[in-house]
């Protein structure tokens, strides 16, 4: 995947707007950070992922999924880009943009067929 897969999997999604953060692209929901592009150009930053899950993340595949010193006490798990699955990606982000977005947005999303709750 890249970056432009995950803008086009993202801005189907009612209140997602492209944007940039800390001069990367990012995708954000009513002006809150959904996700970014890392500086190195091919990891993307994953809000959202609490200490566990990022655990079990990266002990189940660590080549996907990693973080840095610099996350380490933020609910943040970094995502190589090039080796990972659009499912994957899509699930999480999915997940987090479900506490961003507004209660009409989401009830929207779910009225399309196949993305239920």
């Amino acid at each position: 995947m890249t970056f432009d897969d995950v803008r086009v999997v993202a801005l189907k999604w009612p209140e997602v707007t492209d944007g940039t953060s800390y001069g990367t692209p990012a995708l954000k929901v009513r002006g809150k950070l959904l996700t970014r592009l890392k500086e190195d150009g091919e990891s993307l930053v994953v809000l959202g992922v609490d200490a566990d899950e990022r655990a079990m993340l990266i002990e189940t595949q660590p080549k996907i999924f990693y973080f840095t010193d610099h996350y380490r006490d933020w609910p943040i798990v970094l995502l190589r880009l090039p080796k990972a699955r659009r499912q994957a990606v899509e699930g999480l982000l999915l997940r987090h943009w479900r506490t961003l977005a507004s209660k009409r947005a989401i009830k929207a999303l779910e009225a399309i067929p196949g993305r239920g709750p």
